[in-house]
């Protein structure tokens, strides 16, 4: 059964269904005698396996609108309720059910308690688990897994404890997990070694494994991934991705080599990493060895190639990418969207990222911060600051990157007036400014020459500058030669002869450039031999820069 793309806000509903289903719905108008028949089950449960349960409920309204009832299917609905994570239709349903009498039903009653659970209201959720008459070891799995997942671990652990029939292995991977998610793994691993020997098994030991490796845990989760008898592909993945997480591309590598049977999501897993930890080459290279080996990329796979050539600026290589969305069908959702006008706007094809752009139904911030960003790094910056007024005319949100990505626009352009005015949006937005959106104002006032500004902004920031920030300022400094202005830094910061005690050898290259600069080769000299009894190495000055990594 195919269905439409949906490009509308997630939060609302379609408003029209596909073609085909709105003709088997007048079909079944006209019969409803039957309203149970095979081919409602069929629809539903394939929106389900798609993960597509706001069409399900839309589906829904279509059957009431003409008269039609499928309590034989309200399980069903009750499922699509928790995976959209909405109790409007489910409350209603379960109001029916009830006149109808059959919430009393097993399945049923599992089905509507797992979606209060899932939509965090455990009040409800409690009081159907209370009130059936029987209850079997998934309702009590259900109301377990809805505490922990609602951060709820005393009554959690009170109804494990209760638990008036045999646990399961799920009884025991319900709390394993739960409380590794709540980042007790102390306590999660408690549960792991008292799970009766014939209950474990390879999800028990992945669920652990993952719990640490979420967690940060790498070296106990290492420790645990030696001792598994057997292993599956997401315990793979798992300590993969825990390796790129932490930064350690090469151990991620040296586990993926080590996987006997690999699949897609193992490539994905260390094809993201790389792309991730700004590894662009060799996630390209990995793509193209998992092509060569047979395997079909999917969203997932497309989504860290387009990052990987949107940071090495691989125009050509994208456009490649593109052609082969086009030509496998593969699924194009948000992320992979808003990772193709990201690469077109950081590759420098702002007219394709534009095009990408306009063709959208509904845009998310990170599609507005793509437009933004791309016109800031490319010098467009009059076309930013009017992307961020349609931004304001439609009453489209901002975040923190929308802001950090103007501020870069309005240095780089020049725009001190414009960046001080949005600057001061933020708290309107009720957006609280870090060490990145002030380190761009200074660079702001700095480039313009409005040094006292910006050392006052400094002074006045209710964050500790760092290295950046101050070295934006000296950065400003050099370029128009103003040495009293150094020295009020060098006071400012505390330093005693103008040595430096941040240990950042850029500030040394700053001052001493400044001070020749301005013949004060004395001060200069004493610069350079400062650095050398510091044991520091002369690096590339820093600016401030946005870059993908920054976002």
């Amino acid at each position: 059964m195919r269905t439409t793309k949906l490009h509308q806000n997630p939060r609302h509903f379609p408003n029209d269904l596909p073609q085909q289903i709105i003709g088997i719905t007048e079909a079944l108008a006209k019969n409803n005698s039957n309203p149970n028949q095979p081919s409602w089950s069929y629809i539903i449960r394939n929106h389900l396996s798609q993960g597509n349960p706001k069409q399900v409920l839309s589906l829904y309204t279509q059957i009431r609108q003409n008269g039609l009832h499928i309590l034989g299917l309200v399980p069903l609905i009750f499922k699509a309720c928790a995976s959209a994570s909405t109790q409007t239709y489910g409350k209603s349903l379960h109001a029916e059910s009830i006149k109808a009498g059959v919430a009393i039903d097993l399945h049923t009653a599992s089905s509507l308690l797992n979606m209060y659970s899932k939509c965090g209201n455990l009040a409800d959720s409690r009081k159907v688990f209370d009130e059936m008459p029987e209850r079997n070891v998934v309702t009590w799995n259900a109301m377990i897994a809805g505490y922990l997942k609602n951060g709820d671990r005393d009554s959690a652990l009170d109804l494990f404890e209760k638990m008036s029939i045999r646990r399961n292995s799920v009884t025991w991977i319900v709390m394993i997990d739960g409380f590794a998610k709540s980042r007790d793994t102390l306590k999660a691993r408690h549960f792991f070694d008292k799970v009766p020997l014939e209950l474990g098994n390879v999800v028990t030991w992945t669920v652990m494994v993952d719990g640490y490796t979420a967690n940060g845990e790498l070296e106990a989760a290492r420790e645990l991934f030696e001792m598994m008898p057997a292993r599956n592909f997401f315990v793979w993945s798992s300590m993969i991705s825990g390796y790129c997480k932490r930064g350690d591309v090469k151990e991620a590598r040296y586990i993926f080599d080590r996987i006997p049977v690999r699949n897609l999501v193992n490539w994905n897993s260390l094809i993201s990493g790389y792309a991730q930890n700004g590894f662009c080459k060799e996630a390209l290279e990995m793509f193209r060895k998992m092509q060569s080996e047979g395997f079909e990329p999917d969203e997932v796979t497309i989504t860290s190639v387009l990052s990987a050539c949107a940071q090495l600026g691989e125009l050509d290589v994208g456009k490649e990418i593109h052609y082969l969305i086009k030509g496998k069908g593969l699924t194009v959702n948000q992320f992979v969207l808003n990772a193709l006008l990201d690469m077109y706007a950081k590759c420098g094809d702002l007219a394709h990222a534009r095009l990408i752009f306009e063709g959208m139904g509904y845009r998310t911030s990170s599609f507005w911060n793509s437009m933004i960003l791309g016109f800031a790094i490319h010098g467009q910056s009059k076309e930013a600051l009017e992307f961020f007024r349609r931004m304001e005319e439609l009453n489209e949100m901002p975040d923190d990157i929308t802001f950090l990505s103007l501020l870069s626009a309005c240095a780089h352009g020049g725009f001190v007036d414009e960046g001080l005015d949005i600057f001061s949006k933020m708290e309107t937005y009720g957006l609280v400014a870090g060490i990145k959106h002030y380190g761009c104002l200074v660079d702001l006032l700095g480039r313009a020459g409005r040094l006292k500004e910006a050392f006052d902004l400094i002074k006045r920031m209710p964050i500790k500058p760092n290295d950046v920030v101050w070295g934006a300022l000296l950065g400003a400094c050099r370029i128009h030669l103003d040495t009293d202005m150094v020295e009020k830094v060098m006071q400012e910061i505390g330093r005693v002869d103008h040595g430096m005690d941040s240990g950042n050898s850029s500030h040394y290259v700053l001052l001493s450039n400044i001070y020749a600069a301005s013949n004060r080769w004395e001060k200069a000299e004493k610069m350079r031999m400062a650095m050398v009894n510091e044991g520091f190495q002369k690096i590339p000055g820093l600016s401030w820069q946005i870059s993908s990594h920054q976002l």
